[in-house]
């Protein structure tokens, strides 16, 4: 259809410049000798012969170029810019001469200069004018319609290929904006909805794996604590215990659950590195919950604590016991003395003071305690992955905590400052 148009466009320009042609030929012919005018100039001419004059010619009508000589070609009458000389020259240039007659006598001659030449070089100034004017017309359409070819049909097609190299290469967030309108109108839209399914296949999928992810990341870490604890458990009736019997069952126990707690850190180092964060859910609890969860790490009854502030705190309950049994475990592991436990309430939060009696660490290392896999000079001898401090500087800042940790001159301290509920 568009096609066809552009065809009736450039007919009609054909056309405009046909008529525009003939309207030039028309114009020339026009010009030409009219014999009726001419014996009208004749009659006017003889009945004023001896008085002609620039008002006798007017009179008669007669428009073109002419000269008026009597017998001895002297001029009698001359229109301005009428280039005569004498009769040969007229008779070779075939001008058009018509005798004055005067009682049947020829008393001169009325000369009408041919000016075929003129209207040669005026018919190929036409012919080139309208010629220009056809040429003009078509350079000016062809450029409209290539804009056009371009807008309804390049542009989209360069739009369409980009696009699929961006689905190809996995960048689904751009669309595809593109009129309907246009040749590929119809494939746009389907394209931009394969799209659309395929960046939410995407997200499925990765939510999917970031679910999974989470799962055995928390199932991991959770199983570290009881490891943690029947490990602390064994080897504490290792110390108690005669029996060599039960020596070597215990000991049993307690490389089996070595085993699987390095099991466990390597599964939760597979998913830790690419997951950014776990799944919280803060509550408000009483702050008798905090007692609870450090008599479920006080082993022999290493750990003493002042009565807690009776407080609303904001906790995941969860993760907060994998906190103090963290920090607890350290203190076991690393300074192997008994621990105290401080409280009290401080503007919005409640802290916790968690203090042993061992070497501590040096001054260097405390602003890296909290890092990743970080571990001290003082874990030779010692397993550990360097995610305890980590995790738990984690847990506590998206509870709206934190954790902080200093030397003492008799030993270590951690300290927790736990939310209060509004």
């Amino acid at each position: 259809m568009r096609i066809k148009l552009f065809i009736v466009m450039i007919l009609v320009i054909f056309s405009s410049g046909i008529a525009f042609q003939i309207m030039m030929l028309n114009k020339t012919n026009n010009e030409k000798v009219d014999m009726v005018d001419i014996n009208e100039v004749v009659k006017t001419v003889e009945g004023n012969w001896g008085s002609i004059n620039q008002e006798t010619i007017d009179n008669s009508g007669f428009q073109q170029q002419l000269t008026i000589i009597d017998n001895r070609e002297n001029v009698i009458y001359q229109t301005p810019s009428n280039p005569f000389n004498n009769t040969y020259d007229a008779i070779k240039n075939r001008d058009t001469i018509v005798d004055v007659k005067q009682n049947n006598q020829v008393v001169g001659k009325i000369i009408i200069p041919n000016n075929e030449q003129e209207i040669v070089q005026r018919m190929k100034k036409d012919l080139l004018i309208s010629f220009g004017f056809i040429v003009g017309l078509l350079f000016i359409v062809t450029i409209l319609y290539s804009i056009y070819l371009y807008k309804t049909l390049l542009k989209p097609f360069g739009q369409l290929q980009q696009f699929a190299a961006n689905v190809a290469r996995g960048n689904l967030d751009i669309p595809l904006n593109m009129d309907k309108n246009n040749y590929f109108g119809a494939f746009t839209e389907s394209f931009d909805l394969l799209r659309e399914e395929l960046y939410a296949a995407r997200q499925r999928e990765y939510e999917s794996n970031r679910s999974k992810k989470e799962l055995i990341a928390t199932i991991s870490h959770d199983i570290k604590t009881p490891i943690a604890s029947i490990k602390a458990v064994s080897e504490l009736m290792l110390m108690r215990i005669k029996d060599e019997k039960m020596i070597k069952h215990v000991n049993t126990i307690n490389s089996k659950a070595e085993q699987i707690n390095l099991l466990v850190t390597d599964m939760f180092h597979a998913t830790l590195e690419e997951l950014q964060q776990l799944k919280l859910t803060i509550t408000e609890e009483p702050s008798g919950v905090l007692a609870e969860m450090i008599e479920n790490v006080n082993y022999d009854h290493q750990i003493g604590y002042e009565p807690i502030p009776d407080c609303i705190i904001l906790t995941d309950p969860v993760r907060m016991q994998q906190v103090i049994d963290n920090i607890i475990s350290n203190s076991y592991k690393y300074a192997g003395t008994k621990i105290s436990i401080s409280s009290r309430i401080i503007q919005d939060y409640l802290e916790l003071h968690i203090k042993d009696f061992g070497r501590g660490v040096s001054e260097e290392e405390l602003p890296l305690l909290f890092n990743k896999y970080y571990r001290g000079k003082n874990v030779e001898g010692k397993n550990g992955s360097g995610l305890g401090l980590y995790i738990s500087k984690y847990f506590m800042e998206n509870m709206n905590g934190q954790i902080a940790c200093y030397n003492r001159e008799d030993g270590f301290t951690t300290i927790l400052r736990i939310k209060l509920a509004s």
